[in-house]
């Protein structure tokens, strides 16, 4: 595996946040051979992400900060948000559309989470935080890979 850029980012755990995890993200796909169509999705995941972080995890305790890699490893970008608050009960349930545990939100972060990036794995642990990594190829080179078989 080849890194060919790594960055780390720490926010204060509050929604203004969410606009500069966004920006990073698109930063770094950027550098890869991602369409502008692909890093408006890899966006659009990373706010479902970290927004999640600072609602549900940390309750928008500015106190508190949300870790976000981003990465292009093989061309591939990588996105791994972190948090070390209340955790998942159960990961399998909360990945289920229109469910949260905030009323006042529709409960489809890990269902758009899902349908734009290639690949999501979350892991969490009550009262330890959540990870979240996601990882995204170019479809322009999936066609290209196709193509060379």
């Amino acid at each position: 595996m080849v890194t060919h850029n790594r960055v780390i980012l720490e926010l204060a755990a509050i929604p203004e946040n969410v606009g500069v995890a966004r920006l990073m993200a698109a930063v770094v796909a950027a550098q890869g051979e991602f369409t502008v169509a692909e890093v408006d999705e890899v966006k659009l995941a990373v706010s479902e992400a970290v927004t999640n972080a600072i609602v549900h995890g940390y309750r928008c305790d500015g106190s508190r900060m949300v870790r976000m890699e981003a990465a292009l490893e093989d061309g591939e970008l990588v996105i791994v948000v972190i948090d070390h608050g209340r955790g998942i009960e159960d990961v399998a349930m909360a990945m289920q559309p229109a469910v949260t545990t905030d009323p006042e939100r529709m409960g489809l972060g890990f269902s758009f989470m899902e349908a734009h990036m290639d690949h999501v794995e979350v892991t969490s642990q009550v009262g330890q935080g959540t990870r979240v990594v996601m990882r995204k190829r170019p479809a322009a080179r999936d066609v290209a890979s196709l193509k060379g078989s």
